[in-house]
């Protein structure tokens, strides 16, 4: 096991939660290809996803059918919202673009959970690398992020399968 993967199935055991990290055949830089690498929806995937809110780097747990409503955001975080790059993305998370997982990160970040994903029994979310996902069940991943459960989702995203 590389060592990104060990860190996030260390944080996963680390939180209490009896799940393991799965190497898929693939890699899934998107969340599509874990759905279909998975067998899932593409709402089950959840995409990390890193933005700087006045230059503070935040996480964005999203449901993979979903996109995340900037201006709401930039609501919920109280400043002007970016994409962070990838040298922020790595320096806040530990992890590269493609494989950022929502726990077992570098730093503290704000992290908000997009109430999509409550809609399912588990969802998949990225453990270290492309070809790596773990489980979770979503308030498991509410529990072990300290997460604010938000609707973070663009007008017009389907919640149980892509855009609408």
């Amino acid at each position: 096991m590389k060592p990104a993967v060990e860190k996030v199935q260390a944080a996963i055991s680390g939180h209490g939660l009896d799940r393991r990290v799965i190497e898929l055949a693939v890699h899934a830089r998107t969340s599509q290809q874990a759905a279909d690498a998975l067998g899932v929806t593409v709402g089950q995937i959840v995409k990390s996803l890193v933005f700087t809110a006045n230059g503070r780097p935040l996480l964005v747990a999203a449901s993979g059918a979903n996109r995340v409503d900037e201006r709401r955001l930039a609501e919920l975080a109280g400043g002007q919202i970016r994409r962070a790059d990838p040298a922020t993305v790595k320096q806040a998370t530990g992890y590269t673009i493609g494989g950022v997982p929502p726990i077992g990160l570098a730093s503290q970040l704000a992290i908000y959970v997009d109430r999509d994903l409550l809609g399912y029994d588990l969802v998949y979310a990225a453990a270290g690398l492309p070809e790596c996902v773990f489980p979770i069940a979503p308030q498991e991943l509410v529990r072990a992020t300290g997460g604010t459960i938000v609707d973070i989702k663009e007008a017009g995203s389907d919640p149980k399968g892509g855009p609408a």
